[in-house]
C-alpha cells in the first residue's frame, strides 16, 4: 500500500491544490485501489476515482496505450 500512498502524496505535491473539479484518477480493480483508505485519500484530494470493469481489459486500453506511448517518448529521449 505504501507505493500507492506515496504516489498520491507526490501527485498532491505536484498539483499544489490546482485540481480541476472533474479530474479523475484511473486504475484497475486491484486490492490497492479498492482499499477503503486509498479511496478516502483519493476523495480527500478532490479526485474522482475511475476503475476498469472486472474482467474487461478493453476498458483500460486507452490508458495503457497512452502510457505505452509516453514510455516510448521518455525512454528514447
Amino acid at each position: 500500500m505504501s507505493i500507492v500512498y506515496r504516489t498520491l502524496a507526490k501527485l498532491e505535491e505536484a498539483l499544489d491544490g490546482n485540481i480541476h473539479p472533474e479530474a479523475m484518477i484511473h486504475s484497475d480493480q486491484g486490492v490497492h485501489y479498492t482499499h477503503p483508505e486509498y479511496q478516502k485519500r483519493v476523495k480527500k484530494l478532490g479526485l474522482l476515482q475511475s476503475m476498469s470493469r472486472r474482467g474487461n481489459c478493453l476498458d483500460n486500453a486507452p490508458m495503457e496505450l497512452f502510457f505505452g506511448h509516453l514510455k516510448d517518448e521518455v525512454i528514447t529521449r
